[in-house]
């Protein structure tokens, strides 16, 4: 399956598909990583492993039992199979640090792309941000005026911080 990846385009979409939210910071796996550079996961901890003071822990680390549990679970489809080792999660710096150790043309365009993806979803966190700042200024001025304008105000708000639906779990119950 890497090989066939290897000579297929990467798309924006599966970057961000491939950015999960793990501690509180957006991190990369090292299997999707592989995959999108199109190396075998073994290899890219190799590398990563021979230049570990590349990676202090705010750049990558190492995920413990329980998240790799609650990322299967997250990963219906996941055909990351059975591990020897705990997978490392990669923040934007570490992505970034792994074009330093992998040197191939497609690690390098790849890496470039990835970042441009983590640039945009920065930028579009903060316009939100802004947008919901000036929501809130607006709804104070208009607080007691009128009850269908606060109404449209809270769908507003709404729809600028979606409430995220609980998982049902899938699977056989004992």
């Amino acid at each position: 399956m890497e090989k066939e990846t290897q000579s297929a385009a990467v798309t924006d979409e599966t970057v961000m598909s491939s950015i999960y939210v793990i501690r509180g910071q957006k991190v990369m796996i090292d299997y999707d990583l592989a995959i999108l550079y199109g190396v075998e996961t073994k290899a890219l901890k190799q590398a990563v492993r021979r230049n570990l003071k590349r990676f202090p822990t705010d750049f990558m680390f190492e995920l413990t039992k329980d998240e790799f549990a609650n990322l299967r679970s997250q990963i219906v489809t996941s055909s990351w199979g059975g591990r020897r080792y705990m997978p490392l999660a990669f923040t934007e710096q570490g992505v970034t640090m792994l074009s330093c150790i992998l040197n191939s043309e497609r690690a390098i365009k790849v890496n470039i792309q990835i970042i441009r993806v983590f640039t945009r979803m920065r930028e579009m966190w903060v316009s939100n941000q802004e947008i919901l700042l000036k929501l809130e200024q607006l709804d104070r001025r208009v607080t007691g005026h009128d009850a269908e304008i606060e109404e449209i105000f809270r769908y507003l708000k709404e729809l600028l911080n979606p409430a995220r639906p609980a998982r049902q779990m899938i699977g056989f119950k004992a």
